[in-house]
């Protein structure tokens, strides 16, 4: 019979303190997994992965060290806290590191009401493999299309325990249930895919096999015919697909270690604004059947709402204990970590606010410009904003899509580019960043 995760964390923290600890937090995570991929109505790879991990932090004064192993023995654990014991006695000293005061910590969490874990059996490979080939299916039957790139059913079964010599000691469990489709369609140098997908908590709320396959072929078909757009300054539409990575930029900038770095374009700009003064970005870590929400972060603190931006302004920086104490500030309970590194902060759910028109509304608004659904590539200076991507999506002219478009550039200033966003109504309301389609009226695009 397996170990339970608690009594791992348990035997860490023990072991730490014998081999001479002054303080320790472990962490345990007890996975599985299973991928079913199906090409040409057959199986074409089935995977299943198990196994326990277990990682180790201990403290010494000042000076901390990082450990971690697959191997859950009696004897590996002790020889692991020993290692990690001799390691922080050669580490550089950070007066900022340091468990959570007993006082700080998360006590009396309901797991049950975030909905973490569906309750229902995993699903059989032949399950998935139905689901695969019905999106595979359902793409094909679509007229234009020559094939399946990949039609993907995984499912996946997680807990995690954490516990520190403070006195925290919690977990929960996780599951996701996903299926994916990517077509292709065209030939040689005129060949275009498209992809379409759903990722759910509970099994029972996962899209039909064979929208998510008719989609993907839809999107694919779209694209054919892709051109370069002209070049100059337009106006661009970020398709909610794809818009959540604007989003994600703010919130690159605003986590706790890239401040204390002082590697942040907003950096300073702490009770400034940022967005519009009619949108904020709510975190919200106690959504039930979100894959961002726990109900305490990696350090055993309390995890809570808060505002990002509120009403336009940047109300704060997201934090974890040691990052908190550089800036002279208090934790966010955001700290997240792995078996293998630290805590660190991230940040949980987000939602920016939404508009009231649609996303047609907003092409008929823009006039003529791009209309991005895909992305590659990335050059953003962290320092200043600087903004550049390939991009590919559709020309809009008249307020109306005129042809698909490839092989383009857009470039801007992130700081102006989410100072002057609009957002559609169109966000999908069961994803950890909720972001709808968003309108960026200037931005420089090179084509031909």
């Amino acid at each position: 019979m397996s170990q339970a995760l608690d009594q791992l964390t348990d035997a860490l923290l023990a072991a730490a303190r014998k081999a001479g600890a002054d303080t320790a937090d472990a962490i345990a995570l007890r996975g599985s997994s299973v991928t079913i991929d199906v090409r040409s109505g057959t199986l074409e790879q089935a995977e299943r992965a198990e196994g326990v991990d277990v990682g180790l932090r201990v403290l010494l004064g000042h000076r901390q060290a990082n450990v971690s192993a697959s191997d859950t023995r009696p004897e590996t654990l002790t020889a692991l806290a020993e290692r990690a014991v001799a390691m922080a006695r050669e580490a550089p000293e950070d007066p900022n590191i340091g468990l959570a005061d007993p006082d700080q910590l998360a006590r009396n969490w309901d797991v049950a009401a975030l909905e973490l874990a569906d309750p229902s059996d995993e699903p059989s490979p032949d399950v998935l493999q139905t689901d695969a080939q019905e999106a595979e299916a359902a793409a094909l039957s679509v007229k234009g299309i020559s094939q399946v790139q990949s039609a993907t059913a995984a499912y996946s079964h997680r807990e995690i325990h954490i516990a520190a010599t403070n006195g925290f000691s919690g977990g929960y469990a996780r599951t996701d249930r996903g299926l994916s489709c990517v077509a292709i369609a065209g030939t040689g140098t005129g060949m275009e895919r498209d992809y379409d997908g759903d990722s759910r908590i509970f099994q029972a709320d996962l899209r039909d096999p064979r929208d998510i396959g008719a989609t993907a072929a839809k999107r694919t078909i779209e694209r054919l015919g892709a051109r370069k757009p002209p070049t100059g300054t337009y106006p661009v539409l970020f398709d909610e697909r794809i818009s959540g990575s604007l989003i994600g930029h703010l919130l690159g900038a605003v986590n706790g270690s890239a401040i204390a770095r002082g590697s942040s374009w907003l950096l300073g700009k702490l009770g400034s604004q940022v967005l519009p003064s009619h949108l904020s970005l709510l975190e919200d870590p106690h959504r039930p059947r979100v894959s961002g929400s726990r109900p305490f972060d990696a350090e055993g603190l309390p995890t809570s709402p808060r505002a990002i931006v509120e009403n336009g302004i940047l109300t704060g920086w997201t934090l974890d204990l040691a990052n908190a104490r550089k800036l002279g500030m208090h934790s966010t309970a955001n700290a997240a970590r792995g078996t293998s590194s630290p805590p660190s902060p991230a940040t949980w759910n987000v939602a920016l606010t939404q508009g009231e028109q649609s996303r047609d509304d907003l092409i008929a608004q823009m006039g003529t410009g791009l209309l991005v659904t895909s992305m590659i590539g990335s050059t953003i200076n962290p320092n200043t904003g600087d903004y550049s991507r390939g991009a590919a999506g559709f020309w809009v002219e008249n307020g109306q899509v005129a042809y698909p478009v490839n092989e383009c550039t857009i470039a801007g200033n992130l700081n102006e580019m989410l100072l002057h966003i609009i957002p559609a109504n169109d966000a999908r309301l069961h994803l950890s960043r909720v972001v709808p389609s968003l309108l960026v009226e200037r931005l420089t695009i090179a084509g031909n």
